[in-house]
């Protein structure tokens, strides 16, 4: 017997069970088999084209077979890769300038107009280069001409130094003293300068002594040296250092662009040279 004929003789037997008798108990026709089978068929075929419409698992793909077919495909055009990389480094460069914007925008008072900070060349420039530095850094020292030579080429360049000492506690006792110098009125260039040409680790001995080179009193900025406006010069540092994600020095800062590492003078003067072209550090 096949499933259609099960199928048939069970209707057939609901149907004969619960309609043996009508509502006033008349006998019901004898049920019509040719019917049954017509609406049986039907049934039938509406669930097997609903199951045909739900899509089967995809079969598990053995890696034996889709390895070496990743590997073909990709042998096939080996430059794919290098365009792959391209377009990663597009992205994450894309993702880290909005990033940055953002973090930029949101510090920009205590960035630019912070009034503890040391500002160089044309205080009212079109363009504004900042720098975060620690004096026992090797890299800003290396650093230090490509700042000076860009000071004596462009009357327009305004510079914020922001003391950022983070590799060893005599680095923030010279920073401490630093802060001092810059709020004093004196050349602080020529003190910034001469603690990066000195010989050895940098530290309050030999801040307070180039200090004392320009005429302050190294007892008195000894005795300044913990006092809270000194502290929350730094504190300042440190806080943009967070927000921007900055960890290391030198790294600077040109227009919505954070810069790492000492790229040199002619990577920095094409930066500042777009920012007055298109406003931005790299121009379309």
């Amino acid at each position: 017997m096949n499933r259609l004929s099960v199928v048939l003789a069970a209707v057939a037997g609901i149907l004969g069970g619960a309609l043996g008798y009508s509502q006033f108990n008349q006998p019901v026709p004898e049920t019509d088999t040719a019917a049954v089978r017509a609406i049986v068929e039907g049934m039938l075929s509406e669930r097997e084209a609903a199951a045909s419409a739900v899509p089967k698992a995809v079969a598990e793909i053995d890696p034996a077979v889709l390895n070496p077919m990743i590997e073909s495909y990709l042998m096939s055009d080996p430059k794919l890769l290098q365009r792959l990389s391209v377009a990663l480094d597009e992205t994450l460069r894309v993702e880290e300038g909005a990033k940055a914007q953002v973090a930029i925008t949101q510090m920009h008072d205590k960035i630019f107009n912070d009034p503890g900070q040391v500002v160089l060349g044309n205080p009212e420039g079109d363009v504004t280069l900042v720098e975060f530095f620690d004096y026992n850094c090797g890299y800003c020292r290396s650093a230090l001409p490509d700042l000076a030579t860009l000071l004596a080429e462009d009357p327009n360049l305004r510079v914020i130094l922001k003391e950022f000492p983070i590799l060893s506690n005599e680095s923030i006792d010279a920073a401490r003293v630093g802060v001092l110098v810059g709020q004093a009125d004196v050349d602080y260039w020529t003190f910034h300068e001469a603690l990066f040409s000195s010989r050895g680790k940098v530290d309050k001995a030999a801040a307070l002594q180039a200090a004392g080179s320009l005429g302050l009193s190294p007892v008195d900025l000894e005795l300044q040296m913990g006092e809270q406006r000194v502290a929350k010069t730094i504190q300042t540092s440190y806080e943009i250092a967070q927000a921007l994600g900055i960890s290391g020095t030198p790294t600077y800062i040109i227009g919505n662009e954070i810069i790492p590492g000492a790229i040199g003078v002619d990577d920095l003067r094409a930066r500042i040279a777009n920012m007055r072209a298109c406003g931005e550090t790299t121009c379309s």
